[in-house]
């Protein structure tokens, strides 16, 4: 029997992880089964006010169907290497494990190393392909399964799948739809690879981009850039770290927006915001370097998220006032 060792961390990596116990009796994907020796994952952290201890995603996943769990830390440690090589494990499975794996590691398991890596590669490589796609403007993403080797996504592909992005389509949305698309990818190749029915695709480097881990910072407005960049940018920082910039000290975050192909007939300074009237109703808009962006949903510092008509009942004197400074 094949024996896997899965390695990931966030919501990203549970149905993966689910499609893998759910298929791995005999018969249900390969002939002779698989077994799961071990999930090992990110370790424990506390968090929020109470600092209490939070398991990752993936590791509460694993505690229900009572798998073994295994948290060592970084694999660059010799012990910790050491200790994984004596599970004698045939493949292991990556998905949004949050480290890169040594040669060392990789070299272990005689199938090699897969992973569910939520981009087109070479297109995104690195920390954060889901955001940049929708940063980007693009049309369509989708999912890869890869052999790692001791790169940043640079290893050959053994099979892409293809998603349509919708016009509204955040980082929040999407991550699913990709998640459970890797899912059922990974249960397409996963028995081709053992069956040696499909060969790695070496990457085209000449069209290779890359992503790096996104940052608290990275959210912030800058109303110089063009309506349509920005809307998305609110897009792609939904849920986190969210598009936001201030108004009269206090942070304000755009929750939804979009832009307006209407320019303004008269010069207004990039970030400066404007009640007008539209179909009855006052809606908000922000002046841009290009065009203006409609702001529909926002969230000011201590209070709730709400609808721009709702925030407009108790903020009305936002019109003509700068956002930013």
């Amino acid at each position: 029997m094949l024996r896997i060792i899965y390695m990931g961390t966030p919501q990203f990596a549970v149905p993966a992880l689910e499609a893998l116990i759910q298929h791995s009796k005999p018969g249900a994907l390969l002939p002779e089964g698989y077994e799961i020796v071990t999930v090992i994952t990110r370790p424990d952290k506390p968090a929020g006010r109470g600092r209490g201890i939070v398991y990752s995603p993936v590791k509460q996943t694993a505690v229900e169907h009572d798998l073994p769990v295994w948290q060592p830390g970084s694999f660059k440690k010799a012990e910790n290497s050491e200790a994984l090589a004596a599970y004698k494990a045939d493949l292991y499975i990556v998905a949004a494990f949050g480290q890169i794996l040594p040669q060392n590691v990789l070299d272990q398991p005689h199938y090699g190393t897969l992973n569910v890596h939520a981009s087109l590669l070479p297109k995104y490589r690195g920390a954060d392909p889901i955001a940049e796609c929708i940063l980007q403007g693009d049309a369509e993403s989708g999912v890869s399964i890869m052999l790692l080797d001791a790169g940043i996504d640079t290893g050959p592909v053994l099979l892409r799948r293809t998603l349509t992005l919708a016009e509204d389509e955040t980082t929040g949305t999407l991550t699913p739809r990709l998640a459970d698309q890797g899912a059922e990818a990974l249960l397409e190749a996963l028995p081709l690879w053992i069956q040696g029915k499909i060969t790695p695709e070496p990457q085209d480097e000449e069209h290779a981009t890359h992503t790096r881990m996104l940052k608290k910072e990275d959210g912030r407005i800058q109303w110089e850039r063009s309506a349509g960049a920005i809307s998305r940018q609110v897009r792609a920082y939904q849920p986190w770290p969210s598009a936001y910039t201030t108004w009269k000290g206090k942070l304000l975050k755009i929750l939804t927006a979009r832009p307006l192909d209407r320019q303004l007939a008269t010069v207004v300074a990039p970030g400066t915001a404007l009640v007008r009237e539209h179909a009855g109703q006052k809606v908000l808009v922000v002046a841009t370097g290009s065009g203006l962006l409609q702001v529909q949903r926002l969230q000011l510092e201590g209070k709730k998220a709400m609808t721009t008509e709702e925030f407009l009942r108790g903020y009305s004197q936002i019109s003509e006032q700068p956002l930013g400074n």
